[in-house]
């Protein structure tokens, strides 16, 4: 099911940030030790009781500077574009201030669900002007301290308060692949190459698609769905520029999708936003597949000479594979789909336990991990506890030995014995008399 969305709105020093990491404290990444992926995100997915919502920031809303009074606005739509509730942080302490009744505005205009959130509420001297609030005109209203963990849950209680219950959905069979990456890729046009129709508009102006689409279509007989995500809304290159908000709006897209199909403009190259997104799908344990989209021209040695280039760029997606084509000529187009279902068969790969645990001794008896205080790690054994993406829980003697380097080093033995091209595994270490 595609989750719902929360924005935090605010401006400079409410406490935005406190918020965001408190809310997501939960979360951890398969890629948060992964050198080259940024650490700076404004989204990420909570959790809460049987509830999932996406959790964005916006960054801090200032007029002071007139210049900047567009940057402003643009941040603003792209919260109010995608959000479903809206959480405007405001210090009481302070009192109301031109960035708040400018907010306010903006707020009121969108007709979007928005909840007042008095932020810094530690004592009856950090409640001096709140009441003046109220006269902003909005109807929810709730008292936190981000930083001290007060009203946290009942922050959350009015959050999902509407948000239907997280389920997975099992009944839709068919296989559900994204086409995601920046603006003016090529993302429609390959996917109209890949359903043999121009049924998507094609443009160059980057932003032509405005929402995800989902197109159904029929591949040796057996139906897929293409979700087409959608860029950037067409709002002039000042909108276009601030392409962190832009990944927002692949997000709801890759919940849903079982393969991700990373498009990389080979004329343009690649770029930190490429980066970004191929962090997002990655983080929600999708298959991907690295598409090097206008190859027009075909080279062996220019393939090659690319290909080392996306391995150095993207060392944190060593098992995706990577298909050069050209979706407007449509040139090699008949490679993507064959790549498509083996990373998905890879995804469902389930390896037995005993074939696990050969690997893995093998591995160990190889290269023991190394010691740590006079205590080394000891791998009891190994299975294989779920799919989508695979994930192997270890049961070993002390968890907190298990250094970032041994990790990667038993993925990759993994790896070297089972086909687990496209997908990314996740590996968790449990002491054996953990339950």
């Amino acid at each position: 099911m595609s989750l719902k969305t929360v924005a935090l709105v605010g401006k400079p020093n409410v406490g935005k940030s406190t918020l965001f990491n408190k809310l997501a404290h939960e979360k951890i990444s398969i890629i948060e030790d992964t050198p080259g992926v940024t650490r700076d995100r404004i989204y990420t997915e909570v959790d809460y009781l049987d509830y999932k919502f996406n959790l964005i920031d916006t960054g801090g809303i200032d007029i002071s500077d007139d210049n900047f009074n567009r940057v402003i606005e643009i941040q603003v739509n792209i919260a109010i574009d995608e959000a479903d509730v809206i959480l405007f942080l405001v210090d009481t302490k302070e009192s109301i201030s031109a960035n708040d009744r400018y907010l306010a505005n903006m707020l009121h205009k969108s007709g979007k669900r928005v909840i007042i959130v008095f932020n810094k509420i530690d004592n009856k001297e950090s409640e001096i002007h709140k009441f003046d609030y109220y006269e902003l005109g909005f109807q929810e209203f709730v008292e936190i301290s981000a930083e001290h963990s007060i009203g946290i849950s009942e922050l959350l209680d009015l959050i999902v308060r509407d948000f239907p219950k997280y389920e997975k959905e099992e009944s839709d069979s068919r296989i559900k692949f994204s086409v995601i990456g920046r603006p003016n890729v090529g993302k429609s046009s390959l996917v109209n190459a890949i359903i043999g129709s121009d049924k998507l508009i094609v443009s160059d102006v980057a932003g032509t698609t405005r929402d995800a689409v989902d197109t159904v279509f029929k591949y040796d007989n057996k139906e897929y769905v293409v979700i087409d995500t959608a860029g950037i809304r067409k709002r002039g290159k000042i909108y276009e520029n601030i392409e962190k908000y832009s990944l927002l709006r692949s997000l709801k897209a890759i919940d849903r999708s079982d393969v991700c199909l990373l498009v990389i403009d080979y004329k343009v190259g690649i770029i930190e936003y490429d980066k970004h997104i191929a962090a997002m799908a990655l983080e929600k344990g999708k298959a991907i597949i690295i598409v090097v989209n206008k190859f027009d021209d075909y080279s062996e040695s220019l393939k090659k000479e690319f290909t080392k280039l996306i391995r150095a760029e993207f060392q944190f997606l060593p098992f995706a594979p990577i298909v050069f084509l050209s979706a407007l000529l449509k040139k090699r187009i008949h490679l993507l789909m064959p790549e498509i279902l083996r990373v998905y068969e890879n995804t469902l790969r389930h390896i037995s336990t005993s074939v696990l645990n050969e690997i893995i001794s093998e591995a160990y008896n190889l290269n023991n991990p190394p010691s740590y205080k006079g205590r080394r790690l000891k791998i009891y054994y190994v299975a294989c506890e779920d799919v989508k993406p695979p994930k192997f829980v270890f049961y070993v003697n002390n968890k907190n030995l298990v250094h970032f380097s041994y990790y990667r080093y038993l993925e990759n033995k993994l790896r070297e014995n089972i086909e687990l091209t496209g997908t990314p595994i996740i590996l968790k270490f449990k002491n054996r008399s953990q339950k």
